[in-house]
Order: C-alpha cells, then sequence, then structure tokens
C-alpha cells in the first residue's frame, strides 16, 4: 500500500472532497468547503513529496509532469473509492491536489434533482449543458443523469473524459467510457470518431474549444443526445459563452443551429450547509419557442424574462433555488448571498420573505432610502398655520398655533407628543378624543386687482408708403376704441 493511501483513508472518513498537498507544508483537508490541516501529520520536503506522488503516478503522467510541468490521471484505491489528480509544479515545488470519486454514483434521488432535470434525460436528441464554476458538482449531476439513463433506457453511451472520474456499470445501457490522452488524444478527435460508433447519447466531460463545441453541436443535430459542460455562472451566461467562441463572421450560423439543437441548461452552485456538508443550487432552463426566438436573434437578456414565466416547464432562476434552501433551513441567508450572482435581487426576495442578512459582515452597508416629505400645504399671506396635533390613544397632544414659542406653565399639564415648543406635562385625558379646536383664519391683506387685458387694435390698412420713407420709423400712433366704427354706423 501506498504512503499517500493512508491519507486516503482519513479523507474517506472524514467525508472530505478534497486533499490538497504542498511542498514545505502539511497536507490539508477540504470538507463543507472549509479547507484546514491534518492534525499530526507531518510536513512533507519538495523531494518528500515527489517521492509519495511518484509511487502513484502512471509512466506516461509521470513523463509528461516533468516535461509541462502538470497533468491529469486517476487513481483507484479498491474497496475505497476513486481519485481525479492534478500534479502541477509553484514556487515550492511539487504539489498535487486529489479530489473524492465515489465508487457508488448517487442516484438522481440522493441529489433531488428536479422532474425538469429528469425529463432532459428522455430526450431522443438535441444538446443538454451543465454549468458552474469549478468544483461545483458538475461532474457528479451528469453522473447522475447517466446513471438513470442507464436505469430507464436501453440505449448506446458513450462518455470522453480526462479523466474518467464516475465508472458507470451496464445496467439496461451499454457504455464505452474513453479517457483523452489515454484512449484518444483529444476530445475533438473523440467526439468525431463517436459518430461512427453507432451512439444514442455522448458524454463531452469539458467543452473546452471551439472545434469541440462546435462538434457537439452538429452531433446534436445530427439525432444524438449529447451531454457536456462549461465553467459559466447562469443559464443566459451559458449561450453568450457558446456564440462568442466563433468568429463574428460565423455567430450568426451559430445562433441558428444552437437555437433548435439546445434543449437545456443546468447551472448550479455549491453552499454550506446546516451543520456540515454542502447543497446544490440549481438554476435551470428549458429551451422553449420564446428561449429559441430569443438565442436566434441575439436577444439573450430576454432569456431571463422567458424563466421566469415559465414555471410551469420547470424553468427556476438561481435566486429562487437559494431563497428555498434558505427557507428550508438548509442554508444560512449570508451563505446564499455569498453564492448569488445577483444580490440585489437576493435581498429583495429576503426582505419580502421576512428574512434578515448580516451586510456588515460581507463589507457593505445598506442605507435606508430617504423618506418622502410631503409637499407643504399653501401658506395664505401673513399667516402660517401648524398642522393639526395627533391624537394617539387617550392622551391628547396639543400644539400652539403660532410658531413663537410659549413660557413653560407650572402646574398640571397635559401630555401629548413631543415637538419642538415645550410640552406641557401633565395627567392624560381619558375618554374619547375630543376633536381639535380649529383656528380660525385672519382676513387675509387686500390683493391687488389685476388690470383687464388691453384687446388689441383692430388691423388697419398699412400707412402709405411716402410717410414712413419722410420718417425713416413707422409712426407710433395712440390707443384707440375698437367700438369707435361700430358706434358710427349706430342710427342717431
Amino acid at each position: 500500500m501506498a504512503w499517500i493511501d493512508s491519507l486516503f483513508q482519513q479523507m474517506v472518513a472524514a467525508g472530505a472532497s478534497d486533499l490538497h498537498m504542498t511542498s514545505g507544508l502539511r497536507p490539508y483537508f477540504r470538507a463543507s468547503g472549509d479547507v484546514t490541516p491534518i492534525d499530526g501529520c507531518p510536513e512533507l520536503a519538495a523531494e518528500q513529496l515527489r517521492q509519495v506522488l511518484y509511487e502513484i503516478t502512471p509512466e506516461r503522467n509521470r513523463l509528461e509532469f516533468e516535461e509541462c510541468s502538470d497533468t491529469d490521471f486517476a487513481y483507484d484505491v479498491p474497496g475505497l473509492a476513486r481519485f481525479r489528480a492534478n500534479l502541477f509544479m509553484d514556487r515550492n515545488g511539487p504539489g498535487a491536489v486529489f479530489r473524492q470519486i465515489p465508487s457508488e454514483v448517487l442516484t438522481a434521488q440522493q441529489l433531488n434533482l428536479p422532474k425538469a432535470c429528469l425529463d432532459l434525460c428522455m430526450l431522443s436528441k438535441g444538446l443538454v449543458v451543465v454549468t458552474g464554476p469549478t468544483g461545483s458538482g458538475k461532474s457528479t449531476t451528469l453522473a447522475a443523469m447517466i446513471d438513470h439513463i442507464n436505469k430507464t433506457r436501453t440505449d448506446h453511451i458513450i462518455t470522453i473524459e480526462d479523466p474518467i472520474e464516475f465508472v458507470h456499470k451496464q445496467q439496461k445501457c451499454l457504455i464505452n467510457q474513453r479517457e483523452v490522452h489515454r484512449h484518444t488524444k483529444s476530445f475533438k478527435r473523440a467526439l468525431r470518431a463517436a459518430l461512427r460508433e453507432d451512439p444514442d447519447i455522448v458524454l463531452v466531460g469539458e467543452m473546452r474549444d471551439l472545434e469541440t463545441i462546435e462538434i457537439a453541436i452538429e452531433t446534436a443535430e445530427t439525432g444524438h443526445l449529447v451531454f457536456g459542460t462549461l465553467h459559466t455562472n447562469t443559464a443566459a451566461t451559458t449561450v453568450d459563452r457558446i456564440i462568442d467562441q466563433f468568429p463574428a463572421d460565423r455567430q450568426n450560423q451559430i445562433r441558428t443551429m444552437l437555437a433548435s439543437s439546445l434543449k437545456g441548461v443546468i447551472a448550479q452552485t455549491l453552499c454550506k450547509k446546516k451543520p456540515k456538508g454542502r447543497a446544490a443550487a440549481l438554476e435551470v432552463l428549458i429551451v422553449n419557442t420564446a428561449v429559441a426566438a430569443n438565442i436566434r436573434e441575439g436577444k439573450t437578456h430576454g432569456i431571463i424574462s422567458a424563466m421566469q414565466m415559465g414555471g410551469k416547464l420547470g424553468m427556476k432562476l438561481l435566486n429562487d433555488s437559494l431563497l428555498e434552501l434558505v427557507k428550508a433551513g438548509t442554508v444560512e441567508a449570508n451563505e446564499a448571498y455569498v453564492k448569488a450572482v445577483n444580490k440585489e435581487d437576493l435581498l429583495t426576495k429576503f426582505q419580502a420573505n421576512g428574512i434578515t442578512i448580516d451586510l456588515a459582515r460581507h463589507g457593505e452597508t445598506s442605507e435606508p432610502a430617504p423618506a418622502a416629505t410631503a409637499a407643504p400645504a399653501p401658506v395664505a399671506s401673513g399667516i402660517q398655520h401648524t398642522p393639526r396635533p395627533s391624537i394617539s390613544g387617550g392622551s391628547l397632544g396639543l400644539k400652539p398655533s403660532t410658531p413663537a414659542a410659549a413660557p413653560a406653565t407650572s402646574g398640571p399639564s397635559i401630555s401629548g407628543p413631543a415637538s419642538a415648543n415645550p410640552s406641557i406635562s401633565g395627567p392624560s385625558i381619558s375618554g374619547p378624543a375630543p376633536k381639535a379646536p380649529t383656528v380660525p383664519k385672519a382676513p387675509s391683506a387686500p390683493q391687488p386687482v389685476p388690470r383687464a387685458p388691453i384687446p388689441a387694435a383692430p388691423t388697419t390698412p398699412a400707412a402709405p408708403a411716402a410717410e414712413t420713407a419722410s420718417t425713416g420709423t413707422p409712426e407710433k400712433k395712440a390707443w384707440t376704441d375698437p367700438f369707435e366704427q361700430f358706434k358710427r354706423q349706430r342710427p342717431g
């Protein structure tokens, strides 16, 4: 047994997902999303770590590591688990990260995959993309979907991975699993060869480059069901990422092909569970007529609106999934806020559901919106009206009718709400609240009467040109009565 196998046993027993090894440091476990050093494990110098790693590294990967300073392979501990290994060099020397792959594939029921995801497994052709950041569980979700197909259909499945992670047993389907650099040179070469191997379903571990994406879309258009992965955060950005891989002169053609071949996108993010473990928040996009039209016309911003209206089809936004996890008590509200892409929208949903969150914990502050001030009522000239006194409970609050401060009066007084003027304290008056006294209006100051507009003079024939020419400026005429002509015509 290799020396590192003891660490793998501790890793499985602790429920850790990753083992990190760095020259000059103790090994670390990642458990429930947190990276912590392993108690009782010594620090490993660069040469010691190299010997530990070479003990389990295949010869081909050892040569690749010495030439390129990094390599990927899978390591299997019989009866325990499989581990995806990545060896690399940094400033301290060699290092490695091992991801635990359960020996038994988790089922769709164990992962609580929604019905919309399982419906995608029943398609006969099309492209289904599972996306998310690194370490978000894309491989686990794809393995559960392939396992569901393996139990319910009788088809031929070809997987192309780098390296092979989950090992699928032959159940109802015939499964061929190929590993890049071991069974084929590249994803694109294996994907082209798959078209001549009579597949019904093809799984592409990573759609890394333009050629792989193009072949995957073509394979989906030729009547095959293709599953692939990308490193994007949301369903809408997945569509943009696929299209932006192509040159500008080909993007219109790819939009048309993608609108007809893309069937669904599952974008997932892992969140820390309470008290330990991790849960996946899923954003699900099902391509219907509206979504396909948005893709074809280049209006990917309209996909979010189509998802909000497609709840009956199983579509769900990431924030809605995060809200469900918080309401169910599975995830802390602060953890959901950290994982959200559109944080403002999630805060709005939290407020609508009475969920509080400490923004100061994330280095942010929530500033309350300024209160709207009511416009002041019109004031008569010379007199300022005060607002009517407020009445609450059995106490009566009175405010003086003049802005001048009244001197404090000794003796019993009536309590009321605080104001800028000195308050009058005393016993409160019980019983029905009387009407507030009305302030009599003072006579307003006389206003000047506006003068009536002077009617315009009727149009008269133009003055002779000789008069204008003699003075240089038109002669200013006195005002005449516009009704003079009617007075002259009136019989006398």
